[in-house]
Formats: C-alpha cells, sequence, structure tokens
C-alpha cells in the first residue's frame, strides 16, 4: 500500500527566524540526542548559516501542512557550484507519511530554481531511515565533500 501524499505548503522562511528557527533547534535537540551530545554547529561541523541558506545563493524552507509547521530545510551553495542540501528536519508526528520526501523535491525544486544542477548531501550512520530515502530519490555515494566527521553516508544527485 502506498503512503498518501501528505498536503503541504513551502513557505520561504530565513533560518533565524520563526518558525524555522523552532524547528531547527528542534532538529538540533533530537541530533544531539541521537549522538549523544553532538553539537550540530560545533567547530567541527559543517555550517549552514543564515548567510549560506539564504539570497542569493541558498534558500530555507519550512513546509506546513493545515498551518502547522511540521517540517524545514535548506539550500546551501558550495564552493565548486553545486549545492548542498542541509538542516532537513520533520517533527515527530509528521513522520511515515511522505513529508521528508515532499519536503527533499521541494529542496531540489528550489536548487534547480537558484540554478544549480548537482545537489549534494549527507547523513549519518544513525539515520539509516534517511539514507534509504535519499538513496530511492536517486542520491549516489560519494567522497566526503564536506569534512563532516560524523556523516557515514554522502550522497550526491544531478537535478
Amino acid at each position: 500500500m502506498q503512503a498518501v501524499q501528505p498536503m503541504l505548503e513551502f513557505r520561504t522562511c530565513p533560518v533565524d527566524e520563526q518558525p524555522a528557527a523552532g524547528l531547527v533547534r528542534g532538529m538540533r535537540d533530537e541530533i544531539a540526542a541521537i549522538y549523544e551530545g553532538l553539537v550540530l554547529d560545533g567547530p567541527q561541523m559543517p555550517r549552514a548559516t543564515a548567510a549560506e541558506v539564504g539570497p542569493p545563493d541558498g534558500t530555507f524552507v519550512v513546509g506546513y501542512e493545515a498551518g502547522v509547521p511540521v517540517c524545514c530545510g535548506g539550500v546551501k551553495r558550495l564552493p565548486d557550484g553545486a549545492c548542498e542540501i542541509k538542516r532537513m528536519f520533520v517533527v515527530a508526528d509528521a513522520r511515515g507519511r511522505g513529508v521528508a520526501r515532499a519536503l527533499l523535491e521541494t529542496l531540489e525544486q528550489r536548487a534547480r530554481d537558484l540554478g544549480y544542477v548537482v545537489a549534494r548531501l549527507d547523513t549519518g550512520p544513525r539515520q539509516p531511515r534517511a539514507q534509504r530515502m535519499y538513496e530511492r530519490a536517486g542520491y549516489v555515494p560519494i567522497a566526503n565533500f564536506n569534512a563532516n566527521p560524523v556523516a557515514s553516508f554522502f550522497g550526491e544527485k544531478r537535478l
């Protein structure tokens, strides 16, 4: 049986403003729990600052379901002209219904709209469902492109 596609509305929102900031805080808390205290903005971690996931080279979106913010994610320019999909997060109550897939598709479209032809992303060893979703979406394994010391899967896709 196939999951019913959720009715989502995606809106651009600066990562450091509400509701994006609250969703990202939820993601940070979850990552810290999954990876025993990991600080997502720690000095060894890849960055996704408001400037990097904002205009002109990036974007950040929040997905709403029935007017409630349920997911977020961003697009960041990489030095070689590709983009990286960053800070994807879906609230627990919205998981398992295709929200993450719809978010990924929206971020890929936003990346295309910004002129990118290659997208990259990563995920860690304790997030196998994320890795499976990325692989099903066409991301192929590549070398560590962003020096993320926690990630175990680095993927790339032509948009």
